[in-house]
């Protein structure tokens, strides 16, 4: 324990004095001890609204692809089942006419048409996902726009995947563990909700059977002082950035290119762009 008897004593004391009585002393300690576990880092990497653009023109050849899905994979130990079924999936790769829906056409270039196009969970400003969670386990962070998936409050009952209209979001329909084939350590050193420090390395926790699992824009890369991993591994494909910042990259490459979004008729405003090129 990070705290003496004789603190907890003088905090449960002073907790009976302002009106918190109805605390129970370990819900009172488990809330002392988190905050003091839990400390910003000075490298953190801020933004007012995170946000993404894909240059599929960059994405060339098979190994650009698979560069950037392993990346992710690897890090937050996403399990390869085996089984389409039983899917899990953080970043994978789809056609236009499935990622696009209603912006092909028949005069499409076949370049464009037949290429994959590398996609993920898009962030939404107005997430539909945030609003039909009954437990709040999907929310939005207000500081940054990142929407969260935390999987320990998931029960499971898939609204989040109903109200997704990107099929973004995966569940576990079994336990993942025994087919994750190691345990990957990062290349860095912090701490964050849900993980866990081993050796002075930050292990991405693994999940549970019954839960819902999705992108989260690497979070905790960014409490770091990282990029998320995917941008990292693309070579200059996807720039991340502040949307709101009008003089980030990102905002040079929106205002340079003409881009487009998944489902713009939806009215889910994404935080991810795409410039469209053979």
């Amino acid at each position: 324990m990070s705290i003496n008897r004789r603190q907890f004593l003088k905090i449960a004391g002073a907790s009976t004095l302002l009106g918190l009585g109805s605390i129970t002393s370990i819900e009172l300690l488990e809330k002392v001890e988190a905050s003091q576990l839990f400390k910003k880092n000075p490298k953190a990497i801020k933004a007012k609204r995170w946000g993404m653009v894909v240059d599929t023109r960059k994405f060339q050849t098979e190994e650009d692809y698979k560069r950037v899905i392993e990346a992710c994979h690897r890090i937050h130990n996403v399990p390869d089942m085996g089984n389409p079924k039983e899917e899990i999936k953080w970043i994978w790769t789809d056609t236009y006419e499935h990622a696009f829906p209603g912006q092909e056409s028949p005069y499409l270039s076949g370049d464009i048409e037949h290429k994959p196009l590398i996609v993920l969970c898009n962030h939404c400003n107005n997430p539909p996902c945030v609003r039909v969670c009954p437990t709040k386990a999907t929310f939005k962070r207000k500081e940054d726009g990142i929407v969260m998936m935390d999987m320990h409050r998931c029960i499971g009952c898939r609204f989040c995947m109903a109200g997704c209209p990107f099929g973004a979001r995966s569940f576990n329909w079994r336990d993942p563990r025994p087919f994750i084939n190691e345990e990957k350590s990062l290349p860095y050193d912090t701490t964050f909700a849900g993980g866990s420090i081993k050796k002075g390395v930050l292990t991405f926790p693994t999940r549970m059977r019954g839960v819902v699992e999705k992108c989260t824009f690497c979070y905790e890369r960014l409490a770091a002082g990282l990029m998320p991993a995917c941008v990292e591994a693309s070579q200059g494909a996807l720039i991340f950035g502040d949307l709101n910042d009008p003089h980030s990259e990102i905002r040079e490459m929106l205002s340079a290119n003409f881009t487009i979004r998944r489902k713009p008729e939806l009215g889910t405003e994404p935080s991810v762009f795409y410039i469209i090129g053979g």
